[in-house]
């Protein structure tokens, strides 16, 4: 087989066999995910609590997720609650 300049992807993707059915799986769940929180966010300002309340996730599978939208810059950290205790999550405008 003779290698294209450029096509690295392309090469192994079809050395590998293609995409793993779990991670085409993990990628929709992700991307499910990742619109209920936006959603969530685009009313109001919430902590994770909020979040995992309105969404009724557990706590722990809101903050793996809303951290990585924190990540890639469509989520940012806002003000800290009354309490002093949570910061809020607010879209990136």
């Amino acid at each position: 087989m003779e290698i294209e300049k450029g096509k690295t992807a392309k090469y192994l993707r079809e050395k590998a066999g293609g995409v793993p059915e779990q991670a085409k799986e993990n990628l929709k769940e992700f991307t499910r995910i990742k619109k209920l929180l936006l959603e969530a966010l685009a009313d109001e300002d919430l902590t994770i609590k909020q979040l995992a309340d309105k969404l009724n996730m557990p706590s722990d599978e809101v903050v793996y997720h809303l951290m990585s939208l924190v990540k890639y810059g469509l989520v940012v950290t806002g003000e800290i609650d009354d309490m002093d205790e949570y910061f809020t999550y607010k879209l990136k405008k």
